[in-house]
């Protein structure tokens, strides 16, 4: 049975309603991942959670091994990844606790956060035009949309540097580009599950709108988890409602995205590059 992956961000450290079979700690050729994983059931299906920032939210935007995150997500056989995030709107209409599934990326950061399995001597160029999992954005909005629970389908995520929050000219800026949210981790994530032929989807929850809208509070922490605190049950009951209804079959492209992507001919990569994308790359070459 394949499995189900769920990446928790500020405010889901845990799963209620998972059966938990094993807790795990991981080492990767990448490095240290944020935390142990928990392995269980919900639904019917097989899950595996892993806190973000780290239980306690100890690492920063910037600082998260996402490599090591996503390839232990890989080792476990991960093949979907549901990423909860706290994102703030640049839209009237796309309010605080509300949620968003973006199908769009555009990338702000400075370039610090490692973002490819690849290099040293493995060149590959997946396709990124598409960068969400539609049926698993598909699945998640009917299942929001079953509960009752206001969502909007589709929409561009702006990763930001972090840690700080923009500055109102940049929030104008963002709006005036037309961008839906603003957040900092997913682009790093989306990325790399491509690269590892993992579904991947947001689910973001708005917390805040940026600093952009001169009749609400500017953007703050404390606002952040107040809001993510009044709707985590929305967010608790979405996921088991969705991965009740995640197919078992993938037919989408996500699971062959390497397919062609590898640019460095099979003899001239390395045994220790062999060894160390094997799960990434071992059926190609």
């Amino acid at each position: 049975m394949a499995k189900i992956g769920i990446i928790g961000g500020s405010g889901l450290y845990d799963i209620e309603g998972i059966t938990v079979t094993k807790k795990t700690q991981l080492d990767t050729p990448f490095g240290k991942p944020s935390d142990e994983f928990t392995l269980g059931n919900l639904e019917g299906k097989e899950i595996v959670f892993l806190p973000r920032h780290g239980r306690g939210h100890k690492i920063l935007p910037s600082e998260l091994n996402y490599r090591a995150n996503i390839y232990g997500m890989k080792k476990l056989g991960v093949e979907r990844i549901i990423s909860v995030s706290a994102v703030g709107s640049f839209k009237e209409e796309v309010k605080p606790r509300d949620f968003l599934l973006p199908d769009q990326f555009v990338d702000r950061t400075n370039q610090a956060r490692k973002t490819t399995f690849f290099g040293d001597g493995v060149v590959a160029h997946i396709g990124f035009a598409e960068p969400t999992c539609s049926v698993l954005i598909k699945t998640l909005f009917e299942s929001a949309k079953g509960l009752k629970i206001p969502i909007h389908l589709k929409g561009t995520y702006l990763n930001m540097e972090g840690p700080a929050f923009s500055t109102r000219a940049e929030s104008h800026l963002y709006k005036s580009w037309g961008m839906e949210v603003i957040g900092m981790t997913n682009m790093p994530e989306a990325r790399l599950a491509r690269e590892a032929e993992i579904c991947y989807a947001t689910l973001a929850m708005v917390t805040d709108y940026d600093c952009w809208h001169a009749e609400e509070e500017v953007v703050n922490a404390d606002l952040i988890v107040q809001n993510m605190k009044n709707n985590i049950q929305n967010v608790k009951r979405l996921l088991k409602s969705a991965i009740a209804k995640v197919p078992e079959r993938r037919d989408c492209p996500c699971a062959q995205a390497l397919k062609g992507a590898i640019i460095t001919s099979a003899e001239d990569i390395s045994e220790e590059n062999r060894k160390k994308l094997d799960i990434i790359i071992g059926k190609y070459i």
